[in-house]
């Protein structure tokens, strides 16, 4: 007889143990809260979705996670996401290392796995949205007894009696905000905190692992961006340019990344900026004086960087301040220079002395910005903090329940921007499901 599996989350990580459990002869049911499979996904890598990365490596995630993922990763790694979605007619490319569908397109990424869940007939439950899970006594790896109150037998059935009918329950019954449905095993996809309200990426699976046992790890925005300090001057329209980014607490340097920032009116982002958050998103909630230095000539080093400035030295001339900066460095972030020096843009460099103008120069390096709070987990990508990994097994169960399977952004998992994330929804969703249908 076939198992019985319910899917709380119909994002990448429950589609994907849909699909591995359904392909191993399970019954398979995902209850998704919106009306439609694979919201957020759909709009990963500004629509183009990231699904891998060739340089697939531990430490590209947490700390915590570091250790379990070298034989996770060996499971199912970068190789294995390309050749399941080569088993869904969806072709690949590389961009340095980086694989995207050969479309361009998310979308092609969603359809590919909705039409795969469609063809093994597994039913999904739309707007519905998972409150609780009760356990029989004697259910599958089950040493608590029962959480939630005993499984009464009468989980009810849709029209095609896919939920399970009364008195053929197996260990578990999922309750919904509507419903309630039977099954053998369960397993919670129910994402994190991050995403925007259209998602509604709510966190409700921290409080029902917590139910059920688990610990659950604080959790923070990441891979996010920064509200700075407005006092100290911002931009007045949008900056964008390749830079050294390094944040500090103090004197100690948190995190340094290279790439494309952005500074904008409110404050500091872009990938180099989310790569970093993930290392100082905790102290910046904790009200920490953490601070970001931006180096706008990264391709310089410091005695390349020095003849650079001594260089200029030759424009202290009649042109005026404004002039000697139009080539030297964007418009906006001159302006912001010039703001905080308190100088005005007319000034004549022939009355600044060499040392002034080698300090001006200097902000170009080391340019900084008092960083006050994130911009949220609806601005974020993803969530640090989560079910703790030391309450689940290797096959991603439970530890003190092995019919209860937790997957990707509920877990205390959080990877670099480049296809990390999304590898770890497939990797824990393919060993999940596999297992769980066994």
């Amino acid at each position: 007889m076939a198992k019985k599996i319910i899917i709380a989350g119909g994002g990448a990580s429950g589609m994907c143990a849909a699909i591995y459990a359904a392909r191993n002869g399970a019954n398979v049911t995902i209850i998704e809260k919106n009306n439609v499979l694979g919201k957020k996904l759909s709009m990963t890598g500004n629509g183009r979705c990231n699904l891998t990365n060739l340089d697939m490596r531990e430490d590209c995630f947490n700390a915590a996670a570091r250790t379990r993922m070298k034989s996770w990763l060996a499971a199912f790694g970068a190789t294995e996401v390309i050749r399941f979605f080569g088993s869904l007619g969806v072709v690949v490319r590389s961009e340095d290392g980086y694989i995207y569908p050969a479309s361009g397109q998310a979308t092609t990424v969603v359809t590919a796995l909705c039409d795969e869940i469609r063809r093994l007939g597994v039913t999904v439950v739309y707007e519905q949205q998972v409150k609780r899970i009760e356990v029989a006594y004697g259910a599958a790896g089950d040493s608590r007894g029962s959480f939630g109150g005993n499984l009464s037998g009468d989980a009810k059935k849709d029209s095609g009696g896919n939920y399970g009918a009364e008195g053929d329950c197996g260990g578990y019954v999922v309750v919904t905000d509507k419903d309630r449905f039977s099954c053998d095993a369960v397993i919670m996809a129910t994402g994190s905190l991050s995403g925007p309200k259209t998602t509604m990426s709510t966190g409700d699976g921290y409080y029902i692992c917590r139910q059920l046992g688990m610990s659950i790890k604080d959790t923070f925005p990441a891979l996010v961006g920064f509200k700075c300090d407005r006092e100290d001057g911002l931009p007045q329209a949008g900056v964008r340019s390749m830079a050294n980014v390094s944040f500090y607490l103090g004197t100690e340097e948190l995190a340094r990344e290279y790439g494309e920032v952005q500074i904008t009116p409110e404050g500091i982002s872009g990938i180099p900026v989310m790569q970093a958050s993930r290392e100082v998103v905790k102290l910046v909630s904790e009200k920490k004086p953490v601070y970001a230095e931006v180096d706008f000539f990264p391709d310089y080093d410091d005695k390349e960087f020095e003849a650079l400035k001594q260089d200029m030295m030759r424009f202290l001339d009649k042109r005026t301040l404004g002039e000697f900066l139009q080539g030297f460095g964007n418009s906006n972030i001159n302006e912001l220079v010039m703001s905080r020096m308190k100088l005005g843009k007319g000034m004549k460099m022939k009355n600044i002395s060499p040392s002034m103008a080698e300090c001006i120069l200097d902000n170009y390096r080391k340019l900084k910005f008092r960083i006050v709070d994130c911009n949220g987990y609806q601005a974020s990508q993803v969530t640090t903090g989560g079910v703790s990994l030391g309450d689940i097994g290797d096959h991603f169960a439970y530890v003190n329940d092995n019919g209860i399977y937790c997957i990707g952004e509920l877990l205390d998992v959080d990877g670099r921007c480049g296809g990390y994330n999304l590898q770890w929804a497939f990797m824990s969703g393919s060993i999940a499901g596999t297992a769980a249908s066994m």
